[in-house]
């Protein structure tokens, strides 16, 4: 269960570890369809290649529905324009906007959709972005739906970054939606009810949809046997920021530990499957394609599913086990034979690559950072202040050496300790 001392100095002392996280940051946030992404891509492709040489760099076309925002704009009723991003995959307001009355739901949770049921009809419903590493936490696309269900006619999402507006997708994949925008929490404290009534806005989104496609790179390190590990993380992010959390630090972290295995990989059990999925911040589309496009057979050959998420940020580290109880055991004494702390989260958790392997019964895990602290730097994703600085080293080369571990160990697990990873939780 302890990592190899020759695989732990080749992670301890990675001299690209950093330099890799960096070079993506410097990419921009890498938003699905634009030049941003695409330089990131073709980056990755050439660290792939050189972390394992006489390895294929394996390239799987993801089709995707485009999009794209030209205009977003907010105005409020005195007037006056307010800072606002689209959400991605907005559906287009009419040309001239839409003007509706605010309905301000506070966290947005069921309870209160319902108790304002009668009032949602026409007008436009405000909610908050919450930490989405938590316990209950209720994701952005839930409320977007619970909007649009209750005939809502546009939704206002506001960030917890004071002067700052937030991002993230509407969920939508193509066809009927609602107008969607990330605001500021200034805005809203704006939009509240009053004793005159609500507010009214004015939303103006003007888009462009169309056919698209990226691609999934995938790199195979053969084992003894036909089995494998899956090691994944997305390289997509938002064009507010670097995405520097979400998601360069998992991709950095996920070459690290490549060439930290490809020399030892042949002699273990499993072999090592790297890969790197797009369009994961558009509800997943990547992963969830490539693991539809499996066959039964090439299901039950992944043995696990070691996905990494934002694991940097705060020095905690935990990992959601998607509802596979008899894993949890593996991971925490593999933590604990390299001296690091974990804590693992059973309930599925549906917000990132890990989350299609599950659903379709592969055992999936997400290495994530600062779960259930709201003082963690993680609660700045999605919004302009996700960058390098609120990464340390120290944090991103902490879950690195443990990845290592976790990924190392699951290659050589025997047959009888693999089985166990596939028992769900009773009810």
């Amino acid at each position: 269960m302890k990592l190899a001392p020759d695989i732990l100095a080749r992670v301890a002392s990675d001299p690209l570890l950093w330099p890799q996280f960096a070079a993506l940051c410097d990419c921009g946030g890498r938003l699905s369809g634009t030049d941003s992404e695409r330089r990131a891509i073709d980056q990755a492709r050439r660290w792939l290649a050189e972390a394992a040489p006489g390895a294929a760099v394996r390239s799987v076309p993801v089709p995707y529905g485009g999009w794209k925002a030209t205009r977003a704009a907010l105005r409020l009723e005195d007037g006056s324009a307010v800072p606002c991003h689209p959400l991605v995959r907005s559906i287009a307001t009419q040309a001239g906007g839409l003007t509706a009355e605010v309905i301000d739901l506070g966290r947005g949770a069921p309870e209160e959709f319902a108790a304002h049921g009668p009032e949602i009809a026409g007008r436009i419903v405000l909610v908050r972005h919450e930490l989405m590493f938590a316990a209950g936490t209720i994701h952005r696309r839930r409320k977007y739906d619970l909007a649009r269900q209750h005939g809502a006619v546009g939704f206002l999402i506001a960030g917890p970054l004071p002067g700052h507006v937030v991002s993230g997708s509407s969920g939508r994949e193509a066809g009927d939606g609602i107008p969607g925008l990330g605001i500021a929490p200034e805005t809203a404290a704006r939009l509240g009810r009053r004793a005159a009534g609500l507010a009214k806005v004015t939303m103006t989104i003007q888009t462009a949809e169309a056919p698209a496609a990226t691609e999934t790179l995938l790199v195979d390190l053969p084992g003894r046997t036909e089995e494998c590990v899956v090691l994944s993380a997305h390289i997509d992010g938002h064009d507010l920021a670097e995405s520097a959390m979400d998601n360069a630090s998992g991709v950095a972290a996920v070459l690290a530990v490549m060439r930290a295995l490809a020399p030892s990989v042949a002699g273990l059990q499993r072999g090592l499957r790297v890969m790197l999925f797009s369009v994961e911040e558009w509800a997943l589309t990547g992963s969830a394609q490539y693991v539809k496009g499996l066959s039964p057979a090439e299901r039950d050959r992944i043995a696990l599913n070691v996905n990494l998420d934002s694991i940097a940020g705060h020095p905690r580290l935990a990992a959601l086990t998607s509802g596979f109880a008899g894993l949890e055991p593996f991971l925490l004494r593999v933590a604990e034979a390299n001296g690091q702390a974990l804590r693992a989260i059973r309930p599925l958790m549906q917000n990132s690559d890990h989350a299609n392997f599950a659903l379709a019964g592969i055992p999936a895990l997400r290495l994530v950072a600062g779960f259930d602290d709201p003082a963690a730097n993680l609660r700045l994703v999605l919004t302009p202040a996700d960058t390098r600085d609120k990464v340390a080293d120290s944090e991103l080369r902490q879950a690195t050496i443990l990845t290592a571990a976790l990924a190392a160990a699951a290659c050589d697990a025997d047959a009888d300790e693999a089985a166990r990873w596939r028992a769900k939780a009773q009810p």
